[in-house]
């Protein structure tokens, strides 16, 4: 798999935690592959991730608490890390550094691909513009997703995210019968449970079938986490630029990702920025969404759902903050709605896909759907007031009409938002379900949809006989 070079250097000057220090030799590159050589004979794969005139810091796989500095030498290797790559891998698990972890045999590549990817020309890129169906009505209906977009979910500590990841993963396809679909999924320094639970969803709902997933466990070595999302990214990249495949990628819990990087930080004793995080956070963060889009010449897509936990629930915490820069729109889920029993509870209020409007719409999903989301938000956003209100007022200092918007904030939460975990709704059947519950509030309050789009698909006109 990798070439060997007869560059070599015994010179170790300290080995902490996963990290190697070493004299400096001409030549080295940043994110080129080394061999280390125990004195046991043992030989152990690492990446150069520092590199300066006297020192070259090394980060091994599988940690260096046995490594004996004076009997120890190390091989660089001249090239980056590879992983090889195939169309076969659809249906299959893998470790987080691409070998197979679900008794399978190992794939036959049909090339080796750097991890860090090829840069795109932004010159080439086209805007993302084709909806993408999850079979959530919060997402479909509301914040829509399309092809080429990076749509984050901000989750806290103890909120069904990873349940979500699986629905999705489970539901998701995009519209049209000539359409190739995929998903690689990344999971990102889960614990052992959470790393079951994916897989054992997977394989007894066939969710498999298009999809390629790598679990990276918490105990594993700190690098093989940096890999991860480079290595799922990698192989979306050929499903969706050689076999010309729109590919759904969704990383869960980027913010495992962002500790790894800080503890390598620590450990290279660089000074910290925010909270402990490196200063570089933001840009490496970019290196990983911007590997997100759609390509002139090229018929497939990338699209990204990066799942990440806030710490206490704070969506100003660097991770959150600076992944919010960098994608477009967030996906917030609500711990009041999970308290009330709303699965999934997304928070819609927070929740936003600034590139919805391009992806929805006549030929693509329904002619109504950007004016029923409207109007929807709106009403939602009325009948949250006016709870608010009656808290102080009581619902009896209320008119009929606020009444009516109550009713509807109660019915949205619990019918719109809330499903069951195993339930798929088309697109069709989640904008029904929006003008049924529109139909709750006074018609003359329906200012955002157009009048033919009411007397269309509004339930007091559809269900009339025609005469």
């Amino acid at each position: 798999m990798y070439s060997l070079s007869i560059r070599e250097s015994s010179k170790l000057l300290k080995a902490q935690g996963s990290l190697l220090f070493i004299e400096s030799i001409p030549g080295v590159k940043y994110g080129e592959l080394v061999e280390v050589a125990l004195s046991n004979n043992e030989v152990r794969l690492g990446q150069v991730i520092d590199v300066s005139r006297e020192v070259t810091v090394v980060q091994v796989f599988g940690g260096v608490s046995e490594v004996d500095l004076k009997g120890s030498k190390v091989r660089y290797k001249g090239e980056t890390l590879k992983i090889p790559v195939s169309v076969d891998m659809l249906g299959r698990i893998f470790d987080g550094l691409g070998r197979p972890i679900d008794g399978g045999p190992r794939v036959v590549p049909e090339e080796y691909l750097d991890i860090h990817g090829a840069p795109l020309n932004p010159a080439s890129r086209l805007p993302p513009s084709e909806f993408i169906e999850t079979g959530l009505s919060a997402i479909d209906g509301l914040a829509s997703i399309v092809r080429g977009q990076k749509l984050p979910i901000f989750s806290g500590s103890g909120l069904p995210h990873n349940r979500i990841v699986a629905q999705v993963v489970r539901q998701a396809r995009v519209l049209g019968k000539e359409e190739r679909f995929a998903i690689v999924f990344g999971a990102i320094g889960v614990s052992y449970d959470d790393a079951m639970f994916f897989i054992d969803n997977f394989k007894r709902y066939g969710a498999l079938e298009n999809a390629v997933a790598f679990i990276n466990t918490a105990d594993s070595p700190v690098i093989e986490r940096i890999a991860v999302p480079r290595v799922a990214l990698t192989v979306a990249e050929h499903l969706a630029w050689n076999h010309d495949m729109h590919v759904l990628v969704i990383l869960s819990d980027m913010t495992n990702y962002c500790e790894a990087l800080r503890e390598l930080s620590a450990a290279r004793e660089e000074v910290p920025g925010r909270r402990g995080y490196p200063g570089y956070m933001y840009t490496d963060l970019a290196t990983i969404y911007e590997r997100a889009g759609r390509v002139s010449g090229k018929k497939g897509s990338i699209t990204q759902m990066p799942v990440l936990t806030m710490p206490d629930d704070d969506i100003t915490h660097p991770i959150p903050d600076l992944t919010g820069y960098i994608t477009e729109g967030q996906l917030v889920l609500s711990r009041p709605l999970w308290s009330k029993g709303i699965y999934p509870p997304f928070d819609v209020l927070m929740d936003l896909s600034r590139l919805m409007k391009d992806g929805v719409g006549p030929g693509k999903t329904r002619e109504d759907h950007y004016g029923v989301f409207m109007q929807l938000y709106a009403a939602y956003a009325e009948g949250v007031r006016l709870r608010e209100l009656s808290i102080v007022v009581g619902t009896e200092a209320l008119t009929p009409r606020d009444k009516k918007y109550l009713e509807f904030a109660d019915r949205f939460e619990e019918e719109f938002i809330g499903q069951g975990e195993y339930e798929r709704r088309s697109i069709e059947e989640t904008l029904d379900k929006g003008w049924e519950l529109l139909s709750i509030v006074p018609e003359e309050d329906l200012k955002q949809v157009k009048v033919e789009h009411i007397k269309k698909y509004h339930p007091r006109y559809r269900n009339a006989p025609s005469h």
